[in-house]
Parts: structure tokens; C-alpha cells; sequence
């Protein structure tokens, strides 16, 4: 079983708000074979808390413009690692230490990632963009 196409959407829609608001560490891992409850895991990374908020505020409402709600969200008021859990997709907005510390592409190694849509990712790690002459 694969992630369908809406959360894949949501998933990218997601990562992309998180790039706007400088994210870093970005990632969509497709969880659909391992987890019933949830297809997609986006993980995203601010070096403070407040960057944190920021994101996270971002991807709501970027996911509130294609009819998405979170049911829960865990983790807001200490703004080191924040959960948004739109049942379809679940967000992590952690701070840049505990990003690196729980490194939850380790423990989901067994899922594939996706690939990031073009806005999310960083200018230098775009294949053959720029366009050298």
C-alpha cells in the first residue's frame, strides 16, 4: 500500500510552508506500509522556538486553504517539537537539536522518502538547476 494522492498533496503543501518559513531538514516519509493510522510523515527543523511556532502556524494555514484541519496537536506550548496530526498526514516541526537527536528517518528507515516538490527544496541541492552557461 502507498500514501494516496491526497496526502501526498497535503504532505507537500506541508513541506513547502515549511520551506517559505526557512525550514530546514525537510522530508515526506510514505509510513502507509508501516502504519495504519496515518500515510505520510513530514519532518521539518527551526533552529529556535519561535521559528518553531512559526512554521507550524504556516503549514496550518496553508493546509486550512485545501480543507485540511489538524484533530491534534501536541507539543505548541514548549515549541521544541511540535505535532500536527491531520490523520492523513502527521507533521513534525522539531527544533534543530532535537531533530538531529531523535533522527526519525533512523527509526523509520524502512519507509521510503518522497521526493520534496521544487519550492521546498534549497536552491543548491536542485538537480541541474541554475542553469550554467
Amino acid at each position: 500500500m502507498t500514501a494516496s494522492a491526497r496526502s501526498i498533496a497535503l504532505a507537500e503543501a506541508a513541506v513547502s510552508a515549511a520551506a517559505d518559513k526557512l525550514g530546514t531538514e525537510l522530508a515526506i516519509l510514505d509510513v502507509s506500509d508501516q502504519l495504519v493510522i496515518t500515510d505520510c510523515f513530514v519532518l521539518a527543523a527551526a533552529p529556535n522556538d519561535r521559528q518553531v511556532k512559526s512554521i507550524v502556524d504556516a503549514i496550518e494555514e496553508r493546509l486550512l486553504r485545501l480543507g485540511a484541519k489538524p484533530v491534534r496537536r501536541e507539543g505548541e506550548r514548549e515549541g521544541r517539537w511540535v505535532l500536527l496530526d491531520y490523520v492523513d498526514i502527521v507533521v513534525h516541526v522539531q527544533h534543530s537539536e532535537e531533530r538531529t537527536y531523535y533522527s526519525l528517518e533512523r527509526l523509520w528507515k524502512d519507509c521510503p522518502a518522497l521526493p520534496l516538490p521544487a519550492d521546498a527544496v534549497a536552491p543548491d541541492k536542485r538537480a541541474g538547476a541554475g542553469g550554467e552557461s
